[in-house]
């Protein structure tokens, strides 16, 4: 009767626990996207990135027409 290869099992429980933890991580790192109702990614515009030196950008001016 054959046996069963314990060693093997618990390498692979290891190993998804190791790629489960990575991906984990992974997505910590990636800046956070909002999703709406029909899965299109909306993306935050943070005015958090920008400094205090930086100036805003101006807005252009109307043409006179």
């Amino acid at each position: 009767m054959a046996r069963n290869n314990f060693q093997y099992e618990k390498r692979q429980r290891e190993l998804d626990k190791k790629r489960k933890a990575d991906d984990k991580a992974k997505r910590k790192l990636e800046p956070k996207n909002d999703v709406d109702a029909d899965g299109n990614v909306i993306a935050q515009d943070s005015d958090s990135d920008r400094t205090s030196e930086e100036p805003a950008p101006a807005a252009l001016p109307a043409s006179p027409a």
